[in-house]
């Protein structure tokens, strides 16, 4: 009997079958089969999954689509997953999983424990999933937090779908904004000896930059202390970039988040030649060209709307130029089969111009996705606060960390679409009712374990537990319910949506509280998980280890923690 991985490439083979079987038998014409397009029926009543293949062959047959579900379905295989098929208007072929099949399920999830087998979708391929990458020049805010528990929610499901990923954050340590970064550290730094010396007019005004001075004084003295007047020393700057990026690692620990690499912009132009060797295949290929003293890449003979200047007439690179060669090396010298930069909606500009320079390079463009989300608002009391680095003011997502804590900014974040704005409440995230979302998943959870507790206690445990006992209502659409995970990681990791993992994870909740509550109504002593019936109870316990098994695979894939108590 298959198993969830399969169930749905199950169905489609015996549709399929059924197709062949009636065309060899007359009664459909021998037409091309448009894959047999199962899919999730939004009523379940009709059935578990529905084909609509008919009605994609009614043209290419001149049949009503009525007839030919009919016809599929009369020729539908026996198998023992399913129950006999059922068709409906226009043109469905609804199909229900046997309870049989459902409950064989409850033993897939426990064997496979936290563990569970993965798909193939991303087998033997390289994956890479880059994401926050904010500049080191100030602490993260809560926009880089949305950033975050969107890039690692999806390596994790890309994880779950076979490919190997690693988690990447690129390192901006080059460039304009360092030095204004630079300049504005060695002001505050003056500042700490007595010196009258004003923030540079593109520095960083927030009071952090004076916490950062002060531990470079801490450390360093008066090292970096030149004459009045003197431009900023060449190596205080270096040194502030890797005091923000140790900052800024250790508050993404706090938030859940650890990085297989940390690529610092800066290693580039090093000795292993990557900028030298992307400007090169572009030079060999004639899209550089030099105007005004400055060198243009040439997109618009590729489709761009306008070129754009790699290399200033200073000599300076673009941060253009430093992307190219970035994405050369992911694709061409690392050898990633599929890359997802996850960047805040004010990137969406360089999109297509990205693109068009990763095929320049002789890599696949179609193989880069550029995941935008759009800009987060706290809210409390009404009011709205939009983030801003550069004015100084703004809430980090340490302070959000301290407030709401990471489990329940996580799961806000990743509640709404990336493309969204987002209004972040304060005060729901905090709220110990089932009004909170993540307290009513995580509450699950803790009833969950707190019924495989309850059962110790007694002496019982799941061990051995009949499942072909689970017949009740409640049991079977927790299982269902159950099943649906493979179905969800597979969707986030094709369309890269991250927002169908707590929704999911709410829905699967909701199973279980169903199922519970369900028992605890109706004042039938038979009718809940414990009773005096030993081989109901282990039944019963076997379906309740596998839910927490499910549901605390979705919560540690959103990064989440699946506590016990509550």
């Amino acid at each position: 009997m298959p198993d969830t991985r399969t169930i749905r490439s199950h169905l489609e083979s015996l549709v399929e079958a059924a197709v062949r079987a009636a065309v060899a038998s007359g009664e459909l014409p021998d037409v091309a089969i448009p894959g047999a397009a199962i899919e999730r029926p939004k009523d379940m009543a009709n059935g578990d999954f529905a084909s609509t293949l008919p009605l994609r062959l009614a043209r290419a047959a001149m049949k009503p689509p009525l007839d030919i579900a009919q016809t599929i379905a009369s020729h539908l295989p026996a198998d023992p997953a399913i129950e006999a098929p059922n068709v409906a208007p226009p043109g469905f072929i609804n199909l229900r999983l046997s309870p049989a099949f459902l409950q064989s399920q409850v033993e897939h999830i426990i064997t496979a424990g936290a563990g569970d087998p993965r798909l193939t979708l991303g087998a033997g391929k390289k994956a890479q999933v880059e994401f926050v990458s904010a500049n080191p020049t100030g602490p993260l805010h809560v926009g880089n937090g949305r950033g975050a528990a969107i890039g690692d929610a999806l390596a994790a499901a890309l994880e779950a779908a076979g490919y190997d990923v690693e988690r990447e954050y690129y390192v901006n340590d080059a460039g304009t904004q360092t030095n204004y970064f630079a300049d504005t550290l060695y002001a505050r730094y003056q500042q700490l000896f007595g010196r009258d010396v004003e923030i540079p007019k593109d520095g960083y005004p927030g009071d952090y930059m004076i916490g950062i001075a002060r531990q470079v004084k801490d450390e360093a003295g008066d090292s970096f202390l030149l004459e009045e007047g003197e431009p900023t020393p060449t190596d205080l700057g270096a040194l502030g970039i890797e005091y923000m990026v140790r900052n800024i690692r250790a508050t993404l620990e706090r938030f859940g988040v650890r990085y297989d690499r940390w690529y610092s912009e800066k290693s580039l132009y090093d000795d292993e030649g990557r900028y030298d060797e992307a400007m090169g295949i572009l030079r060999q290929s004639g899209t550089l060209a030099e105007r005004e003293g400055a060198l243009w890449f040439t997109s618009s003979d590729l489709g761009e709307d306008k070129d754009n200047v790699v290399v200033r007439s200073d000599g300076r690179p673009t941060y253009y130029a430093s992307d190219i060669a970035y994405h050369y090396d992911k694709f061409v010298r690392r050898g990633f089969d599929l890359v997802i930069d996850v960047w805040g909606a004010d990137h969406h500009g360089h999109v297509s111009r990205l693109k068009t320079a990763v095929k320049a390079v002789g890599a696949d463009p179609n193989a880069l996705h550029v995941l935008l989300y759009q800009l987060v608002f706290l809210k409390r009391g009404g009011d709205a606060v939009k983030i801003a680095k550069r004015s100084g003011e703004f809430v980090t997502l340490d302070e959000l960390i301290n407030d709401v804590g990471a489990d329940a900014a996580r799961f806000f974040f990743l509640l709404r679409s990336p493309g969204a704005q987002m209004d972040f409440d304060l005060d729901l995230a905090v709220t110990q009712s089932s009004e909170n979302p993540v307290f009513y998943v995580q509450y699950a959870h803790a009833r969950l374990c707190s019924i495989l507790e309850r059962a110790a206690e007694q002496g019982l445990t799941p061990d051995g537990g009949d499942v072909s006992l689970l017949n009740h209502p409640s049991e079977l659409a927790l299982i269902r319910e159950m099943m649906r995970l493979t179905d969800v990681i597979e969707v986030v990791a094709t369309s890269l949506e991250p927002q169908q993992l707590p929704h999911y994870a709410m829905s699967l909740a909701n199973a279980f509280h169903a199922f519970n509550d369900a028992f605890k109504q109706a004042n039938d002593p038979s009718l809940k998980v414990i009773t005096e019936d030993v081989g109901m109870t282990k039944a019963r316990l076997r379906l309740v280890l596998a839910a927490r098994i499910a549901l605390a695979r979705v919560l540690t894939m959103m990064g989440m923690t699946a506590p016990e108590r509550m």
